[in-house]
């Protein structure tokens, strides 16, 4: 029965996004500096080095042994998986919704230029994917690493459905407990930061479109992330080109 519902989903969300353009496109995103040298501080303290480990653990032990570690990704995870992945499934998930609240004044923003990074905050439902970890691989060093790339937050188990069936899976969300976390803000600001944000790794506007277009080859339309784009290539448009 689920497997139906999920099809019909699929070809809702084909038809809703046949009616939106993406108008966010890289000679946009190229009126952007693409880089910047100027970093702000470090607001959170890297953890104890035993942290990661510890966590690791404690997350297998509740798996249980030798069962399938799967991550919901629904933003860099998608295309920069950051572990060993041998299957990947769409997936929803609810009580849990993207949203750009974490303040970021290195990566993809600067003190002069601050942006937001993505993350997953509480309330709603999101769609996205859940990917695979390698069995072949040390689960506990695999996932070490990986939770060693992700900010300080224990992710939580959350239970996520799929058209083969629902499969536990990791979650990384923000909290509004984490130093960075600030709700986002009006689609407006936040377009008019993204328009704008530039890091020592890249753009705000360049992550959005890597999201966009992740989702949109599978069809996994996201209205908010639609119309952000949208907003976005406005802004950048009235932005010169930039010499070469």
């Amino acid at each position: 029965m689920f497997k139906s519902k999920m099809q019909t989903q699929s070809l809702l969300v084909q038809a809703n996004a046949a009616q939106f353009e993406l108008r966010l496109t890289p000679e946009l995103i190229g009126r952007l500096p693409a880089r910047s040298d100027e970093r702000g501080p470090i607001l959170v303290r890297s953890p104890h080095p035993d942290f990661y480990r510890d966590t690791a653990r404690a997350l297998l032990a509740e798996l249980g042994t030798g069962q399938p570690l799967w991550v919901f990704a629904a933003g860099s995870l998608i295309w920069k998986p950051r572990m060993p992945v041998v299957e990947r499934r769409s997936a929803e998930i609810q009580g849990w919704h993207r949203a750009f609240c974490m303040r970021d004044r290195r990566a993809r923003g600067s003190p002069s230029r601050p942006g937001l990074m993505m993350s997953l905050d509480r309330g709603g439902d999101c769609r996205g994917f859940v990917q695979r970890m390698d069995p072949n691989q040390d689960a506990e060093t695999a996932l070490t690493s990986l939770l060693e790339k992700e900010p300080p937050l224990p992710p939580v188990w959350v239970e996520a459905q799929t058209n083969q069936g629902q499969v536990p899976a990791l979650l990384f969300a923000a909290h509004p407990s984490y130093p960075l976390y600030s709700p986002e803000p009006d689609i407006e600001t936040l377009a008019d930061m993204t328009a704008s944000s530039v890091g020592y790794i890249g753009t705000m506007a360049e992550y959005l479109l890597n999201t966009v277009n992740e989702l949109h080859s599978v069809g996994a339309f996201d209205p908010h992330l639609w119309q952000l784009q949208a907003l976005v290539a406005d802004r950048l448009q009235a932005l010169p080109e930039r010499q070469s």
